[in-house]
């Protein structure tokens, strides 16, 4: 897809992965508009021009915070980007509920129901997008984080059924795998991350070229084992 003059929705798009999207989409001709939850990340977005509305996609009335401030207009891309991690470890501390509801609705309601809203959108442009970030935890997950592997795998495999759906609409669904990458919610992981602004690259270059799936990083290395043995790729993914 050609990004220039295109509008595109991302959410989660003041920190992480998603603001590095914003401005690399900005950089290639695309009019962008995030969404976002803090105030102070909201202005400094906003201080760069970009247009933000603030809404909090770990409950239901996030999405429709989301449809109302886009006001009926039209977008050619909606990139679901936000996320997040609750503790889920019961060799540490029981899980804690609200959180995990949080996790569930943020990582995996809110992507399906936007889609689900903004589908007649899309499908009224002729050529459009839809972009899923799931994580290379949802091809095989670690044995810290059951939770948020689940939220990605469970994304991963709607995103593949949605494609097979919309096959011949005009309304390309392209995934998004990044690995570990260095943002708030992996500040206290030790080890080797990317860069999000490496992640954010990779997946540009996936939109723009068209393919349905962009393993960032080292999933590819993970990606070529599981395709393997998934066995292999499990036993090695559950020890982190």
């Amino acid at each position: 897809m050609k990004l220039d003059g295109k509008i595109i929705l991302v959410t989660g798009g003041t920190d992480g992965i998603g603001l590095r999207l914003v401005r690399q989409l900005r950089g290639k001709g695309a009019t962008v508009i995030a969404t976002g939850r803090t105030a102070e990340r909201i202005a400094a977005l906003k201080a760069e021009g970009v247009e933000v509305i603030a809404a909090d996609l770990s409950g239901p009335e996030g999405i429709d915070a989301v449809i109302a401030g886009l006001g009926g207009r039209a977008i050619d891309v909606l990139v679901n980007n936000a996320g997040m991690g609750a503790e889920h470890d019961f060799r540490v501390a029981p899980p804690v509920a609200e959180d995990d509801e949080r996790t569930l609705w943020l990582n995996l309601h809110a992507p399906i129901r936007l889609i689900g809203r903004l589908m007649p959108v899309l499908r009224a442009r002729g050529e459009a997008m839809i972009v899923n970030v799931t994580s290379g935890l949802a091809i095989a997950p670690n044995a810290g984080a059951p939770l948020y592997c689940a939220t990605k795998a469970g994304l991963r495999s709607y995103t593949q059924a949605l494609r097979a759906q919309l096959k011949g609409t005009g309304v390309h669904v392209l995934e998004a795998l990044p690995p570990v990458v260095e943002t708030a919610m992996t500040a206290s992981r030790a080890g080797a991350k990317l860069a999000p602004e490496d992640c954010a690259r990779q997946i540009v270059a996936a939109m723009e070229s068209g393919r349905t799936e962009a393993n960032v990083g080292m999933v590819k290395v993970l990606q070529a084992v599981h395709s393997l043995s998934p066995a292999l790729a499990r036993a090695i993914m559950l020890r982190f």
